[in-house]
């Protein structure tokens, strides 16, 4: 496998954490671009990582940045804007492709891997038609010759650091009930060290190929299947109660209104589709994911037989 230059918007997040860590094992030299580089100190002493400070919506300025690259990979992402109409939504998952893909052209930057997500371009919300939007564009790039392109569609991803796990744990550890919009809606959590072996392995073939891989875990779970296991991994006595959908959407209205929008209208829009994979992409890469319930519980403390088992298998 030969090196590299790699270049990462996204990627002092949590999955970017993973994935710089990752690509500087495999020998490859990534830049994290960031708008402010305080933000990814903690992988700048990553070997083979360089923290490069960036406005990533200006194109002169992205060019730049990106000059001297083989590969950029999109990471950027948001589950909630800070306005209302999608206009938060198109700038970061839209508008910001349109200009990576520009910046490529004029940068000689051969290669591009878009983070996306599974219903992308399904449904009502303004979160998953921006994600088809961005994704129809990587596509018109790749087929009009101007990038080498693959599109990484995963369910929801979790890990010790997450804030998919992490943000319904501090739930439960304060509220004696757990109100949940859209209770049955399912989801197939995937492992974020094996969405990064996706990206490794991709990264690894010559050609990326124009392909699309749907990544899901090898379980599927209802939304209050999971949070009710949840509950009793951290051994808590709490009341998980679904919520029928009108109450459901009016919970989502009302925390519109709410600082950070730790739920929102939009969110609901979301989950009217299951979060599942109807192709799998870890089996066209090699890729035996694991479960939640599986390897959670090494972190989460798990009180079950499970815990001991996955410990041994990491």
């Amino acid at each position: 496998m030969s090196a590299k230059k790699i270049f990462i918007l996204g990627g002092s997040g949590f999955v970017g954490g993973h994935l710089v860590r990752r690509l500087s094992t495999d020998g490859h030299e990534v830049t994290v671009a960031t708008r402010y580089a305080p933000a990814a100190r903690h992988l700048s002493i990553v070997p083979g990582v360089r923290i490069r400070q960036c406005r990533p919506h200006d194109l002169e300025s992205l060019t730049g940045a990106l000059e001297g690259h083989d590969l950029v990979i999109n990471l950027v992402g948001i589950l909630n804007e800070r306005g209302f109409g999608g206009k938060g939504f198109r700038r970061a998952h839209v508008e910001l492709v349109e200009k990576i893909i520009i910046a490529c052209e004029a940068g000689r930057v051969g290669q591009m891997i878009q983070m996306s997500s599974i219903n992308a371009g399904e449904g009502s919300s303004h979160y998953l038609k921006s994600r088809g939007q961005a994704e129809q564009l990587v596509r018109q790039a790749d087929s009009g010759g101007l990038l080498d392109t693959a599109i990484f569609r995963p369910s929801t991803i979790f890990g010790p650091d997450d804030s998919f796990l992490n943000r319904f744990a501090g739930l439960l550890k304060i509220s004696p009930l757990l109100p949940l919009a859209r209770p049955n809606a399912r989801f197939a959590p995937v492992y974020v060290g094996d969405v990064v072996e996706a990206f490794a392995r991709v990264i690894a073939g010559k050609r990326l190929g124009g392909e699309t891989y749907e990544l899901c875990g090898s379980e599927v779970w209802s939304l209050k299947e999971l949070v009710q296991w949840l509950r009793d991994q951290l051994g808590l006595r709490r009341l998980v109660v679904g919520l029928p959908d009108p109450i459901g959407r009016a919970q989502g209205m009302a925390f519109n209104l709410v600082p950070g929008k730790p739920f929102s209208s939009d969110n609901f829009k979301s989950l009217l589709l299951d979060s599942v994979c109807t192709d799998n992409g870890f089996e066209r890469l090699g890729i035996e994911p694991w479960g939640m319930a599986e390897l959670a519980p090494t972190w989460l403390g798990a009180n079950g037989s499970q815990g001991p088992v996955s410990r041994d298998r990491s």
